[in-house]
């Protein structure tokens, strides 16, 4: 394919993208205000599942083919990029207001989840484990499949929680958006997510073969490219809910992103195949623990400023780097 051919298709990619996220943020808002739901709420569920629907259909394919170990690679990848990337990136635009439900409800479980994750994959490291004659490549951990309908069930007392506190707590939003009938909302939010779905597609596939064209490796391709792109339909959303002022679905987006990739799709894949987890793994997602727990703290001010987005950034492009060189 010629390279310009790439290159129009990119753009075509990203306009996609764009305009989806746009049309599916809409559709989000005006349904949260139609039944007075706070848009944190839809952003932790619809938008966050919706987003997340490349990395279910990424890892759902590995696991049926039984190799499933991209499986978790492809969610903890997605969820450093979430947190560090996305959140950073929409602060560096515009300091983002935090919901204060986010922050004591939301993003302690998320944590939470991540730890435990954590514990069940690297229970080695901490029985006399010999780090330094290790390979990264080793496996030294599994996610059964108990474990996995374990996090499923997990994720559906989270889901019905959700369902209960929002319908206990309606709330009075303003009318200040665009007033429109159930049924639009929701054509706007699969229009919208069509549309961020097939330009995420064609921006990663373009992308890749672009860079390929310019010589960069197949692995560096991967680490940078393929893993940015699964999480484009999320930075994409919450940097256009952000400009629009809808901060609980900017957030919440990202936030409920990390707990469905982590409870539902490794759910999901380990559910089909046992999730072999090696070396390399457990020390991504002791990083995806770390990053967690500052992106929290950051939080804790009740919105994330530009120069802890500028540092967000930074520890992404550190964190790109080690994976690179290890």
């Amino acid at each position: 394919m010629s390279i310009f051919l790439n290159i129009l298709l990119l753009i075509i990619g990203f306009v996609g993208l764009i305009k989806g996220a746009d049309f599916f943020v809409d559709g989000s808002s005006a349904l949260a205000r139609i039944f007075k739901v706070p848009g944190v709420i839809i952003g932790l569920t619809i938008v966050a599942m919706g987003t997340s629907a490349p990395e279910l259909a990424v890892s759902t394919s590995a696991a049926i083919q039984g190799a499933n170990e991209i499986a978790l690679s492809n969610v903890v990848g997605s969820n450093i990029f979430n947190l560090l990337g996305v959140l950073g990136v929409c602060a560096l635009i515009c300091p983002i207001p935090v919901e204060k439900t986010i922050i004591k409800r939301d993003f302690p479980f998320s944590i939470l989840i991540t730890v435990g994750l954590f514990i069940v994959t690297g229970i080695k490291l901490f029985s006399g484990f010999d780090f330094l004659n290790t390979g990264m490549l080793e496996n030294i951990g599994m996610i059964s499949r108990p474990v996995g309908i374990a996090l499923l069930i997990i994720f559906a007392g989270y889901i019905g929680t959700l369902i209960y506190l929002a319908r206990r707590n309606k709330v009075t939003e303003d009318d200040s958006g665009k007033n429109m009938p159930v049924w639009k909302c929701l054509l706007l939010i699969v229009v919208g997510l069509a549309c961020i779905i097939i330009g995420g597609q064609l921006v990663v596939e373009n992308a890749k073969g672009i860079a390929a064209a310019l010589g960069m490796s197949e692995t560096l391709i991967g680490l940078t490219i393929v893993a940015i792109g699964t999480s484009l339909p999320e930075l994409v959303t919450s940097i256009v809910a952000a400009r629009k002022g809808e901060n609980g679905l900017a957030v919440g987006n990202v936030v409920g992103s990390n707990i469905f990739n982590i409870l539902f799709i490794l759910g999901v894949s380990a559910t089909i195949h046992p999730i072999a987890v090696n070396y390399a793994s457990v020390i991504d997602l002791l990083i995806l623990v770390v990053v967690s727990i500052v992106t929290y703290v950051f939080s804790l001010t009740k919105k994330i400023s530009r120069i802890e987005g500028a540092v967000m950034i930074l520890m992404y492009a550190a964190t790109t780097v080690f994976a690179i060189v290890r």
